[in-house]
């Protein structure tokens, strides 16, 4: 991962160099460290600039004596080294100050923390004063030169006068009266906003853009510490760019992010990304998928809540290895985090719902703004943006239309404020344009918002049943018709919808025709709309009828299949399992030779699971010819067993069931016939 994201900002994990590191790697390494530093002159400081200059300048000094010392000091003295090695710690520190100072996404931030950032300076100043004191200039074979370069640099790390420019003060406080208006719920002034955003360089909608995004990533961090001291400020920051970005830039110049994460020698991280196992991500604790993992000095990563848990309940020692350890001692894995974000991002999946959906996310801390000025900025916007719905010119409309596609997407208080507003019936009508990118962020748009309760009833008496699957099957693009999905799928969760979506003759094929031809997130959202469905008893048949069965069987025979698209597949056969006549159509589509080689070359426990739940039920209603079949497949045994200890309680039963029905065919035929594999009978030895 690249330096930036290793950290949070205006934090300085400088390490100090090894006591038996040679006087020659040392001042080696201080060199390009210094050379390093000094490349900074060229970047832009939008605040503390007067103090970044400053440290450029001394820097640039040390760097000219550094260099005479290598020339004229092949072997340094003792003291010499402690005062390079002092050097060098400083220097770190300084470089990721100069680092944050330089980031273009948090340009509002650093502003408001002008003042700790100014402290940082000094402190450094007053560092390098310190270990150029420790430097034996007397004992020291070096140029009379160099000794009053060095007296020059001590006198400027000592004498130099840091502080804010009159120009950043002013700004600050311009700032600060738009938070202030906020909190009164009031507009800012249109003036001076502007003046802050030119002042720091914000001059595009993207260039806001990622501020909001950094933003919305310091508050992420900021929620899992004790204090939240910043959380209130982050959230008023956050809430005014969005303002900013909706009310002041007219010209969305980046509808897409780039969402390929670049690891720091450039190359792209997607193949590794897909190659992952979900199951990977699982807290050992609560096998769930890791949303703030930490790591123990044992080695081993625990999502932070369980973990906790784990030791407030007074085990002081780690659960997979049983070492004693301190339950203080915990290391956010931030490496781990991000994987796991990039993951759920680009396999299109969520934990408990379609793509699409951000499910990695503690949307508990969503159901306010965040702060007084964030809450009246979201509403001011979602007010705006309604506005232009109804009123604007096409482009208006379609920059509305994208900006509430963001603005739902992850906050459950900007749902309730964009639904209360009435942007659902002008979305709908939106979806119905002859525009594909209009119809794709109006889909999308609904989707988020169909997360919210309240969505639901709206979309349904406005007519956006048939709206929403036309989308799903004509729709111009690909991803309008994978959101389509997915708004079916959270429509679905309510049962008196799951009736009336099933009563459209056209909705399930329509999802079928997905899961044919779809992407494998499109694939996804239609598989997880058609389980929702199915929830509701009489849907039950209509699928059937409609072909389903054969078409999960080719899709579980495809060798390219996707670990999370054999889930939802296993998933729906196991459901319409529970019944003879699913049973019967899943046996006669030829499912259980299929379902025998997901068992043995899957590694996913949820896929196991759903197996063995088929498996029985195929036992149970399909009768002696499943047994046989299963009887003579002695590597069925081995994910039998491993689900009897670690899977959850249900899929434990269900398992200790099957291995029962084989075992009591095994013995009443054992007696009848002397052509017994004698490896499995073995297999039952430690059961009973």
């Amino acid at each position: 991962m690249c330096e930036a994201n290793a950290r949070r900002i205006l934090t300085f994990p400088a390490i100090r160099p090894c006591e038996s590191v040679s006087p020659a790697t040392l001042l080696s390494s201080l060199i390009t460290l210094s050379t390093t530093i000094s490349s900074y002159k060229s970047k832009t400081f939008y605040t503390n600039a007067r103090n970044a200059k400053h440290s450029l300048r001394l820097v640039g000094n040390i760097l000219v004596c550094l260099e005479d010392l290598r020339r004229h000091e092949p072997c340094p003295s003792r003291a010499t080294v402690l005062s390079l090695s002092e050097l060098h710690f400083v220097f770190q520190k300084l470089r990721f100050l100069l680092q944050d100072c330089t980031r273009s996404d948090s340009r509002v931030w650093m502003l408001v923390r002008s003042e700790k950032v100014s402290n940082q300076f000094r402190a450094i100043f007053r560092s390098v004063s310190v270990a150029l004191d420790v430097l034996p200039l007397d004992s020291v074979n070096v140029s009379v030169e160099l000794k009053e370069v060095v007296d020059l640099v001590k006198s400027q790390a000592s004498n130099s006068k840091l502080g804010f420019r009159p120009e950043d003060e002013r700004v600050l406080e311009h700032l600060r009266s738009v938070l202030d208006q906020l909190e009164l719920q009031r507009a800012p002034d249109a003036k001076i906003l502007k003046q802050i955003l030119d002042f720091l360089g914000i001059s595009s909608w993207s260039e806001c853009n990622k501020e909001i995004k950094f933003l919305d990533s310091e508050i992420g961090s900021e929620r899992s510490t004790a204090k939240k001291s910043d959380l209130d400020v982050l959230c008023s920051l956050m809430g005014l760019m969005i303002y900013s970005r909706c009310t002041v830039f007219t010209v969305v110049d980046c509808d897409k992010t780039d969402k390929t994460p670049v690891f720091s020698d450039g190359g792209s991280c997607r193949e590794f990304i897909t190659s992952l196992n979900v199951d990977d991500f699982r807290c050992p604790i609560s096998l769930e998928i890791m949303s703030d993992p930490v790591t123990l000095a044992t080695g081993h990563t625990y999502d932070r809540c369980s973990i906790e848990k784990w030791f407030r309940s007074g085990n002081l020692t780690c659960p997979k290895t049983g070492e004693k350890v301190t339950g203080g001692n915990l290391v956010s894995n931030l490496c781990i985090r991000s994987i796991i974000k990039q993951y759920c991002l680009e396999k299109g999946v969520s934990i408990a719902g379609p793509s699409g959906s951000n499910g990695n996310r503690d949307i508990t801390h969503t159901t306010t703004g965040g702060s007084v000025a964030a809450e009246a900025a979201i509403k001011m916007v979602v007010e705006f943006l309604a506005d232009r719905l109804v009123f604007g010119t096409s482009v208006a409309k379609h920059k509305a239309t994208y900006e509430i596609r963001l603005l739902s997407k992850s906050s459950i208080f900007n749902r309730a404020c964009l639904v209360e507003a009435g942007v659902v019936p002008s979305l709908l009508d939106l979806v119905c344009r002859r525009n594909p990118k209009i119809q794709e962020n109006a889909i999308a748009a609904l989707l988020n918002l169909s997360k919210y309760s309240k969505t639901k009833k709206v979309l349904v008496e406005n007519g956006g049943l048939e709206l929403i699957l036309e989308v799903a099957q004509n729709g111009f693009k690909m991803e309008a018709r994978q959101h389509a999905a997915g708004t079916l799928f959270y429509l679905a969760s309510v049962d008196e919808y799951r009736d009336i979506i099933g009563k459209i003759p056209r909705s399930i094929p329509v999802l079928m025709e997905l899961v044919l031809d779809g992407t494998d997130r499109c694939k996804k959202n239609a598989l997880v709309a058609i389980l929702g469905l199915l929830m509701y008893p009489e849907n039950h048949w209509k699928a059937l009828a409609a072909g389903i069965v054969p078409l999960l069987i080719d899709l579980l025979r495809s060798s390219h299949r996707s670990e999370d698209l054999v889930i939802d597949s296993l998933a729906i056969l196991a459901t319409l399992a529970d019944n003879p006549d699913g049973t019967l159509a899943i046996l006669s589509g030829g499912a259980l030779h299929v379902i025998l080689d997901v068992v043995g070359s899957t590694t996913s426990r949820e896929s196991r699971e759903y197996c063995v739940a088929l498996l029985l039920a195929m036992c149970t209603n399909g009768g002696a010819d499943v047994v046989r079949v299963l009887v003579s497949n002695s590597s069925l045994m081995g994910p039998l067993y491993s689900l009897l200890t670690e899977g959850g309680s249900r899929a434990s039963k269900k398992a200790s069931s099957l291995i029962r029905i084989l075992h009591d065919f095994n013995e009443k035929n054992s007696s009848s016939t002397t052509r017994r594999p004698v490896h499995f009978q073995e297999q039952f030895v430690n059961v009973w």
